[in-house]
């Protein structure tokens, strides 16, 4: 008896035709009368997400990973439509193509037969170009419907932090708004967006979407025009905050301002002077992206964001650089590296007492890898058993599926991964040299580093480090 996994996809709440309890009902009756095996495991679904692409699909991902496994988990992948698969051709015919070629998993719509023969790959290919056109053509007349309402002052996005959405307009929030008051008034009297973002993230208020604030949010709030009554938008999609560009649309919308346009605009004039003291090319100098030695290795004691490059050849904590940590670890190179050199003497020496990471004990991925595979084979050897007692499989098939599947455990279990020894310490006596030689280059002394450590953790009250080993 063959093994199923089933994909569910819905782009919106109201497509109740075809929501996900629709579909899976439509695919479970396909799989008994066919006599598959519908496992709860292998049922996928993810709601409302477009399927005109697969990298924002969760559960998609998580088959296709899945699928990959060996042995292979299943035999089928069942759809109520193509559409569902995706509505993309690139997409379908790359992942169709892998599942049915490398995988030998074939892919079912069971509301669209398109037979078996040889035409069928032609019918299949019309279908999906079909789900594209369509797909493309929705979304131009979304777009249309997007141009038409802003033009009218209309709102087509999430309300701003400070507004809350009524009637199809924006409305100040009562709790919020004053918030945003508060922004532009500590701005404008001299603290930064880091300064308020951490001001924020202290009277642990969260942005619109729950997050911490970010220098960067905090920006993006003195930047926004919706407070002086303005609605904003780009046709051309959000994936830049380049408001000058010629097909930003800025409209005079029919709500309440927050802030006064005098304020507004004395915001902008100071945003800009800081821009031009520290624009780009400022900013390539004073925080240099050449490669140093403790690159990626270093954590904040604080709250385990890595070092970044800073300005005077130092590392400072990344959150707290964008106003997400509350405590500065700032260090020269100078100073830190010495220091790492030394507690990493030390360890090797034996002086002090080595520490080893946690997760690098934990995640053994192909210790894990062999624990999935004989747990989803004990799972399948439990499926046929079902099969049998409910009358579906005769005696001779349960008894060779069982002979099958037991060989595959068997075999798994010889392979089973032991855990590594550790390796003596002292074996890395003659990489200090190598970390401590100024000619060896700084990617170098990296890579030898990553051999042997997993995380580093700089300690700013007590101006030390801690070291975890692999």
């Amino acid at each position: 008896m063959k093994t199923a996994a089933a994909y569910i996809r819905v782009s919106t709440d109201d497509q109740i035709e075809y929501s996900p309890d629709s579909q899976l009902k439509a695919l479970r009756d396909y799989a008994k009368r066919n006599e598959l095996i519908l496992p709860e495991e292998y049922i996928y679904i993810d709601e409302g997400i477009s399927g005109r692409t697969t990298t924002k699909r969760p559960a998609f991902n998580r088959m296709i990973g899945t699928a990959k496994s060996q042995p292979k988990p299943f035999d089928v992948i069942l759809l109520w439509k193509f559409s569902r698969f995706a509505r993309n051709r690139e997409d379908a015919i790359v992942y169709k193509s892998m599942l049915r070629k490398q995988l030998g998993i074939e892919v079912i719509s069971i509301s669209e037969n398109v037979g078996d023969d040889k035409m069928s790959v032609l019918i299949e290919a019309m279908i999906e170009a079909m789900d594209e056109y369509y797909s493309i053509n929705l979304a131009e007349e979304v777009k249309r419907g997007m141009i038409e309402k802003v033009s009218r002052g209309e709102p087509v996005s999430i309300p701003a932090f400070g507004y809350d959405i009524q009637d199809k307009n924006y409305v100040p929030n009562p709790e919020t708004a004053p918030i945003v008051v508060g922004i532009f008034d500590d701005f404008l009297n001299g603290s930064g967006t880091r300064e308020i973002a951490q001001k924020l993230n202290a009277l642990t208020i969260r942005t619109s979407r729950g997050g911490l604030w970010e220098n960067r949010t905090v920006e993006y709030i003195l930047r926004n025009p919706v407070y002086i009554g303005k609605i904003r938008w780009n046709p051309a999609g959000r994936t830049r905050r380049d408001y000058d560009q010629p097909s930003v649309m800025l409209i005079d919308g029919h709500h309440e301002p927050i802030i006064e346009p005098a304020v507004f605009n004395a915001a902008q004039e100071k945003l800009d002077e800081i821009k031009a003291l520290y624009g780009k090319s400022t900013a390539k100098q004073n925080h240099p992206t050449l490669p140093f030695m403790l690159y990626g290795l270093v954590q904040c004691s604080n709250c385990g964001a890595t070092l970044t490059r800073s300005a005077g050849n130092a590392v400072q904590c990344y959150q707290y650089a964008h106003g997400k940590c509350s405590v500065s670890h700032y260090i020269s190179l100078k100073k830190l590296t010495p220091m790492v050199l030394a507690t990493l003497e030390k360890t090797i020496n034996g002086t002090i007492p080595p520490v080893y990471s946690q997760r690098a004990q934990v995640t053994d991925g192909a210790r894990q890898r062999s624990v999935d595979l004989l747990a989803a084979e004990r799972r399948k050897l439990e499926r046929v058993k079902a099969a049998y007692e409910a009358g579906i499989d005769t005696l001779d098939e349960y008894r060779e599926n069982k002979r099958k599947i037991t060989e595959r455990i068997t075999r798994l279990e010889a392979k089973q991964p032991t855990q590594k020894k550790r390796p003596p310490l002292s074996q890395y006596l003659d990489m200090l040299p190598k970390l401590n030689n100024p000619n060896l280059p700084e990617e170098e002394k990296n890579a030898l580093l990553r051999g042997v450590v997993d995380y580093i953790t700089f300690k700013r009250a007590a101006s030390s480090v801690e070291i975890f080993l692999k």
